[in-house]
């Protein structure tokens, strides 16, 4: 954080001591209003529902301009990333630093390979959910668990133990995101394979069975890969904000991944592409293509309680940079399966149209967002809806691992504690029984 020349004075009306209140630069991004004197100083707290105006941290991690439609991972494009790096190349970047060169790149694929497998017990854990349970009810408790069976390296404050728990989280959740999937399906565990990718190990312990060979299909593989690379990190969000609250109480880097896990679960956070598909899945019973128009009709129809899901974004208010890539690996999904006469994919394609096309949606920047199109991907890959939020979890394990560990190196940091305006009853005595 760079001082800034200029301060700003904070006046009260009442006649209370004005105070200067320092005012720091990042290096892109809005400048920040240090108020940490402010309770000492003036016994007043701010009031900031949700968080919207308040820096927590300082970060070098991630930036987001949403009115630009900018997303760096340590400064380098999405757009790049995307295109040039695979998702471990992308881990070793928000993890370390910076991309790694060709030497370390290979050391910390095997690294990775080498401690995809989980303990057997694992198995037995699982056991004890329904066989319908939602996948993230289990993946929270699989997550959680980690600890128990790896409690070497939960010593938050020791590096090594943070070194040896990011990567053990980030090699071991698509295999239990997998063992999730399998045990719903009724179906045996396959066993991770070190001679694939990661995104190929993945799909290969999700589809193949010990019956046949499995042959990972490249497109698929590609695709997988980069919803992996665009939902790593996004910046302060609820769930990255979960983890850092939990981490900041000294608790195992395990129990603080199972937090955000918890967070990601929402609909609004994690669930969105699960709320897309199932928009466009109820559109379908309700007449699919033909009906869009009434359908739109009642999205515009602000009485009529109707949303429009997989549109629009919090931050981003131009076009989701996410979604320009995704929207790329969707259309060559579709069509390397051949599913472009799907009538799911035919009516999320005229949904696109439209909400590109529509002045209604152009002007409120209500764009398909990645969501729409990561749920339209992996539906056509085989995925089921309710897996949905576990892979953007598996994806987002890095991104949370690398700000918990830029937090607890942060010689600032200390446990969360947010302020409250309260508006209850003031103190008051307990009536005896009968006069109450």
């Amino acid at each position: 954080m760079t001082p800034s020349d200029v301060k700003a004075t904070l006046s009260f009306s009442d006649g209370s001591p004005s105070m200067e209140l320092p005012i720091y630069k990042g290096t892109i991004g809005p400048d920040v209003i240090d108020i940490r004197k402010l309770y000492g100083q003036t016994g007043k707290f701010t009031y900031d529902p949700g968080f919207l105006s308040t820096a927590s941290c300082n970060s070098t991690i991630t930036y987001i301009d949403g009115d630009k439609g900018e997303l760096l991972y340590r400064g380098y494009p999405i757009e790049q990333l995307a295109v040039q790096c695979d998702y471990l190349d992308t881990c070793y970047l928000l993890l370390y630093g910076d991309l790694p060169n060709a030497d370390k790149r290979k050391g910390f694929h095997k690294l990775v390979t080498n401690h995809t497998m989980v303990n057997e017990q694992m198995q037995f854990f699982l056991r004890g959910f329904r066989r319908d349970a939602h996948p993230m009810a289990v993946m929270t408790g699989l997550v959680g668990a980690l600890s128990a069976f790896y409690h070497d390296s939960t010593d938050i404050n020791n590096p090594q133990h943070r070194d040896i728990a990011a990567i053990r989280l980030i090699a071991k959740m698509p295999t239990l995101v997998a063992m999730a999937y399998k045990y719903s399906a009724g179906q045996p565990y396959m066993y991770p394979k070190n001679d694939l990718s990661y995104a190929g190990n993945f799909m290969r312990m999700m589809f193949a069975t010990p019956c046949e060979d499995y042959h990972v299909n490249p497109v698929i593989e590609r695709a997988l890969d980069r919803i992996f690379i665009l939902h790593a990190d996004h910046e302060q969000n609820a769930s990255t904000s979960t983890v850092r609250l939990c981490g900041s109480s000294g608790t195992n880097p395990f129990a603080a991944i199972a937090a955000g896990v918890a967070c990601l679960w929402g609909p609004a956070h994690g669930g969105a592409n699960e709320a897309a598909l199932n928009m466009l899945e109820e559109i379908q019973r309700n007449g699919g293509v033909e009906k869009i128009g009434e359908f739109i009709k009642q999205v515009k129809d602000k009485n009529s309680g109707v949303k429009l899901m997989g549109f629009g974004h919090r931050v981003y208010k131009n076009y989701d940079p996410r979604a320009k890539l995704m929207r790329e690996t969707c259309h060559e999904v579709l069509t390397s399966l051949g599913l472009h006469n799907d009538p799911l994919f035919k009516l999320a394609m005229a949904l696109e149209k439209i909400a590109l096309e529509d002045d209604y949606f152009v002007s409120r920047k209500l764009y398909p967002n990645v969501d729409f199109y990561s749920g339209i991907v992996q539906r056509a890959i085989g995925i089921p809806v309710s897996l949905f939020t576990a892979i953007f979890a598996l994806a987002r394990t890095v991104g949370w691992i690398a700000q918990l560990n830029e937090m607890i190196g942060d010689p600032e940091y200390k446990i969360g504690r947010p302020r409250q305006l309260y508006a209850g009853s003031v103190s008051r005595d307990i009536k005896p029984l009968a006069d109450r």
